[in-house]
């Protein structure tokens, strides 16, 4: 078969195939169109999952007349200028969409109609506003329109499709494609909240976002209204720069994790992306607080050079390449974990609104039934409440654990509480070192956990705050500080090792074999003792005591692993970090032992001052905080 040059046609419907994976994906490139253009305002209308019908309508600058029909011609644009020697920089590119591909794609495969006005200087008479339309790559000639507002565009696309009709039988339902629409809508308006945004879907209004304030407060509240104003109230403000690459946006606290991964949103200079890096990243900050069946919920923006970022590596745009992807990775991962150590022991406020919602009020009639008729016959008129009251059945009285005793801190005498008398820690530290005060301790419901009250069931301490109470796991409260523990003991000084009685070879490819040598000094940091062994493989002398009998091929193997993706040994930091969680959990105080009142208090001090103490090492809560105003709510006080 000789080969032969493709009609345009067939060009453009290939590179439509490529560009315009479904009906979200055109709605995308034309959004993208729009916010270069410098549009405050873009109303997007879809119809039969975008397949039928979809409108873009916006008030950017518009398209100038003569500029109309290039506008709609393949790898035309107005966002790449040449210099002055004719040569295009594509390394430098600050705009969204730069291919000059979205509109002469979407014109080979469906019926596309431009309808723009363009934007004058003040004080220039008003331009005319015109149309022009493409079907199936058919072309038709310019004609006047008419045109609502005083400058902007309006992009039409029926019957998306039409021109290829094997790529329809590969589209999902209209509400799948409906769905799609939706989360590609919200994603560009996280990272333009500056930008309003009002989508319609089969004629019903489905999100209106008006504009905010650009920064990190209009940010916080576009990001609220998509996701949640639990994520609102539970983000913690991302804002840190390294070597010329900035970090900003909002990452919630680990009490608020997800099933999966739906609500992590990446973004780098405005532009949405699914990146493994990215993503591997955040999951590697959040590794020591939650489990791993559990995610972050996060949206992160990097601002970056272009010059040190490629997006020219995706049809559509939707994946990135960094020159330096390990600095891009180490200031993610070093941004969320600052953030996560400046919040301390705070926990999400969604746990404290599971709690309340667990309660339900009861009544009397509700616990047993009246043993007796017995009413007050002379009571009030109206009055048609207590009916009567009788002992409880005995064998309530024999429920297990009913009448089993928990730890108190009151004190009583004759039947009547006391007042504490237990030494706070600062009377405790103030006799050991010989120093007596004539000022008066802190009162501990001062402290932000509050005083010990007492402990239910033996494992649950019960604290009074200023403004209201907290009840604490205790279990998995020490698993936390414990964990801390042993991690700034690694931190601070050489981590253990263990010494192989054989050593043991581990062959590779030449490659991964030479990238492990190279980081044979980090390693021995951790306490894996490598060295190169010939080509292809690498010799281990010692490994971390903390793995105990390890399987020193997979770690290995795994090590190589993250060093060609990441440039980093995570698999080794994630197992010693596991193993530490294991022994935190075994080695904390257990469930079931009755604690003293000191040692209650000892504990709570001990959470407020050390950082993610709101969790436990798999990401449950370690806490819960009730303030005054929601226990008055559960009794009808306000």
């Amino acid at each position: 078969m000789p080969i032969r040059r493709l009609p345009p046609e067939t060009v453009n419907r290939i590179a439509a195939g490529e560009v315009v994976e479904r009906p979200a994906s055109a709605i995308k490139e034309l959004v993208e169109n729009a916010i270069d253009a410098g549009a405050a305002h873009i109303e997007i209308q879809a119809d039969g999952g975008g397949l039928t019908r979809i409108l873009i309508a916006d008030d950017g600058k518009g398209i100038p007349r003569d500029e109309l029909p290039i506008a709609i011609e393949r790898h035309a644009t107005s966002k790449l200028e040449p210099d002055d020697a004719g040569d295009v920089d594509l390394l430098r590119i600050f705009t969204l969409g730069f291919r000059g591909e979205a509109l002469p794609s979407i014109g080979s495969v469906a019926r596309l109609n431009i309808t723009t006005r363009a934007r004058t200087e003040a004080g220039s008479p008003q331009n005319e506003a015109w149309s022009i339309a493409v079907e199936g790559g058919a072309q038709r000639p310019l004609s006047p329109a008419a045109f609502p507002g005083p400058h902007g565009a309006r992009v039409e696309v029926r019957d998306l499709f039409y021109a290829t009709p094997a790529r329809l039988k590969f589209m999902k339902s209209e509400r799948s494609e409906a769905m799609a629409i939706s989360e590609e809508i919200k994603r560009q308006a996280m990272a333009h909240e500056a930008v309003a945004f009002t989508l319609t879907l089969d004629g019903k209004t489905t999100l209106r976002l008006p504009a905010e304030h650009p920064g990190d407060d209009g940010r916080l509240k576009r990001l609220g209204a998509l996701l949640g104003r639990d994520f609102e109230a539970n983000a913690l403000l991302i804002d840190q720069e390294r070597d010329g690459v900035r970090l900003s946006g909002y990452a919630g606290l680990p009490t608020y994790s997800r099933g999966n991964a739906a609500h992590q949103f990446l973004f780098v200079n405005g532009r949405p992306v699914r990146d493994r890096l990215l993503q591997g990243a955040l999951r590697g900050a959040y590794a020591d607080f939650l489990a791993r069946d559990r995610h972050p919920a996060a949206a992160l923006f990097i601002d970056i050079d272009p010059l040190y970022v490629d997006v020219n590596v995706h049809p559509a745009k939707a994946e990135v390449r960094f020159r330096d992807p390990s600095l891009v990775r180490g200031l993610i991962v070093g941004a969320l974990r600052h953030a996560l150590h400046a919040a301390g022991h705070r926990a999400s406020t969604t746990v404290a609104a599971d709690a309340l919602s667990g309660f339900r009020p009861h009544t009397g009639e509700a616990l047993h039934a009246p043993a007796s008729s017995q009413s007050f016959g002379n009571a009030a008129p109206g009055w048609s409440g207590w009916q009567g009251w009788s002992q409880p059945a005995a064998a309530a009285q024999n429920l297990p654990g009913l009448n089993e005793r928990s730890a108190r801190v009151e004190h009583v005498w004759n039947g009547q509480a006391a007042a504490p008398d237990f030494r706070t820690l600062a009377e405790v530290q103030a006799e050991q070192a010989g120093l007596t005060s004539a000022a008066a301790p802190p009162d501990l419901i001062d402290y932000p956990l509050g005083a010990a009250r007492a402990q239910l069931h033996a494992n649950y301490i019960v604290a009074q705050t200023r403004d209201g109470l907290v009840i604490v796991d205790q279990h998995a409260a020490h698993e936390r500080l414990v964990y801390e523990r042993m991690k700034a003991q690694m931190a601070g000084g050489a981590v253990a090792r263990q010494a192989l009685l054989t050593p043991e070879v581990v062959e590779l490819d030449s490659a991964e074999a030479d990238r492990v040598a190279a980081k044979a000094v980090e390693l021995a940091e951790m306490g894996l003792i490598v060295e190169a062994f010939g080509a292809g493989a690498v010799l281990v002398r010692e490994t971390p005591a903390l793995l105990g009998d390890t399987d020193v091929q997979g770690l290995i193997r795994d090590i190589a692993d993250d060093l060609s993706e990441h440039g980093a040994a995570l698999s080794l930091k994630e197992r010693m970090a596991e193993v530490c969680g294991t022994m935190a959990c075994h080695g904390s105080v257990r469930s079931g032992r009755v604690l003293s009142a000191p040692e209650m208090n000892a504990l709570l001090r001990q959470m407020e001052a050390t950082p993610h103490s709101g969790q436990c090492n798999h990401g449950r809560p370690t806490y819960v905080e009730l303030k005054l105003a929601d226990l008055e709510r559960l009794f009808g006080r306000r």
